[in-house]
């Protein structure tokens, strides 16, 4: 996974909760996993899937 190790990984993950804080965490993932899966099927070349929210 990109040459990075355990070590590496857990500075890394310091980093992040020092700076967003332990209360962010979801919410920022949230965003990468949103912004990971829209990068990949935009060079897939699939058309983004809307959902309809009914309430």
């Amino acid at each position: 996974m990109f040459g990075f190790g355990m070590p590496e990984l857990i500075v890394i993950m310091s980093i992040v909760l020092v700076i967003f804080g332990a209360g962010k965490l979801p919410e920022v993932g949230r965003a990468v996993g949103k912004g990971i899966r829209n990068f990949k099927e935009a060079s897939e070349g699939k058309e983004p899937i809307e959902l309809d929210k009914k309430a």
